[in-house]
């Protein structure tokens, strides 16, 4: 908008360098949400996963008051930084702490009711900086970043009402709490059966973990400084190690594939095309709103299918239909390209980065050989999760080492359960 050109005129169009500049402004978000989510697993482990996100929340509250405030390019790049760096810890440990706490017939509707809660957010921001570009003077572009304040202080007040990870209280050696917690969360007596079966497998697995990391890393138990930050540095290793690395693979992988199918290019540049219909800007910010609804329409189906049909059908047509979608965008780009606004039928839901420019339709048939690769690559690596509790990943992903660590498994819960049985009969 005009009057946030007039404050920060390096990223201008006209402006020598603008591209860079532009991009730099951009990036700042990435790498701080970068530092943030590699940083945020020890401080998880650490001061819990609650309390994390209260300092998550305040690393946010403290990167919006800067760009709010922001007097040059400087500042604003700096408080993006921040920003970036708070929003990166939020995506690491707010689906954590879901997944923790929640039960597995709903964990992934739960997940999905966490990035439709996203992209809602983006939705709204995104009208409502449509609606200020409207205002005279600066606050056209400070109010969008001082009301971005609003849900982070709701999320940083509202978590303290919620119950620890059992998970977490386990493996600090707080049992009873854990006991507790589990029993809040699924509004059951600590004395049911199913309460009792879900705290003995936390118990047991967290027990089964401590014991692989003291037989991997026998010479850094003693808990001093140097050997926690020498353990958290192997941990990292761990994870591409036998027994763990087919589900960092997956991780990995999944992450690939979504940055690799092209939506972050389709959602960031779609004002890019909607100018090169010949669509004036206003009408360029309407049709890049209405294609982030698109977007928030098809989370918004991912709530029911998600715990439905399982995670991996989705994956596997979700691919074919971007596969199918790409190759037709590709054929539009190369029949009409050269003159778009003569064909704007044509060019309804197509979007458009500046890749294009140079590529052509190239662009969108590499988009669509990394839908197909995801495809391929799903339908022979990716498991299906769907009703399975955490403790059972290791069986889902068949990351069991051998068999003495599957007999040590099986021993420590039944030593589990037998102690449980046997103060019950106490009491």
């Amino acid at each position: 908008m005009p009057q946030f050109l007039a404050r920060f005129p390096r990223v201008s169009e006209t402006a020598s360098g603008a591209g860079f500049w532009k991009g730099l402004l951009t990036a700042m978000i990435e790498l701080g949400a970068l530092i943030g989510a590699l940083n945020q697993g020890w401080i998880a482990d650490k001061i819990s996963r609650k309390y994390s996100i209260v300092v998550a929340v305040g690393v946010f509250t403290v990167g919006s008051v800067l760009q709010t405030a922001a007097i040059d390019y400087a500042m604003l790049v700096i408080a993006r930084l921040i920003g970036g760096i708070g929003i990166g810890m939020l995506s690491m440990v707010a689906p954590l702490y879901i997944s923790e706490i929640s039960p597995p017939e709903i964990r992934g509707a739960l997940l999905v009711l966490e990035e439709f809660s996203i992209v809602t957010g983006i939705v709204i921001a995104f009208w409502i900086t449509y609606g200020t570009q409207y205002m005279n003077g600066e606050w056209a572009w400070r109010l969008p970043f001082l009301l971005q304040l609003i849900p982070g202080l709701i999320l940083g007040a509202g978590i303290l009402f919620l119950p620890f990870s059992p998970r977490w209280l386990v493996s600090k050696g707080r049992d009873q709490e854990a006991l507790s917690s589990l029993s809040r969360l699924r509004q059951l007596s600590t004395t049911d059966s199913r309460v009792q079966q879900e705290w003995y497998d936390i118990r047991a697995e967290v027990a089964f973990h401590k014991e692989v990391s003291a037989a991997r890393h026998p010479t850094l138990q003693n808990r001093s400084t140097s050997s926690r930050i020498r353990l958290e540095y192997a941990s990292w290793t761990d994870c591409f190690r036998r027994g763990c690395w087919r589900r960092t693979h997956i991780g990995i992988g999944l992450m690939f594939f979504q940055q690799f199918v092209g939506i972050n290019a389709l959602i960031y540049y779609s004002p890019t095309l909607f100018g090169t219909m010949g669509l004036n800007h206003s009408m360029q910010l309407i049709m890049s709103g209405v294609l982030n609804i698109t977007q928030l329409v098809g989370v918004s189906t991912s709530i029911w299918t998600m715990d439905r049909f399982g995670r991996r059908p989705l994956l596997l047509w979700g691919s074919v239909l971007m596969t199918i979608s790409h190759l037709i965008i590709a054929v539009l780009v190369g029949k009409f390209s050269s003159n778009w606004p003569a064909h704007r039928t044509e060019g309804w839901g197509l979007i458009t980065p500046p890749l294009v420019q140079n590529t052509g339709f190239g662009a969108y048939t590499f988009f669509a050989v990394f839908c197909l690769l995801s495809f391929i690559w799903t339908f022979l690596f990716v498991p299906e999760t769907n009703g399975r509790t955490l403790e059972q990943m290791d069986h889902v992903f068949k990351d069991i080492v051998s068999q003495e660590e599957e007999a040590r498994r099986k021993a420590i819960e039944t030593e589990i359960m037998g102690n449980g049985m046997t103060n019950s009969l106490k009491v």
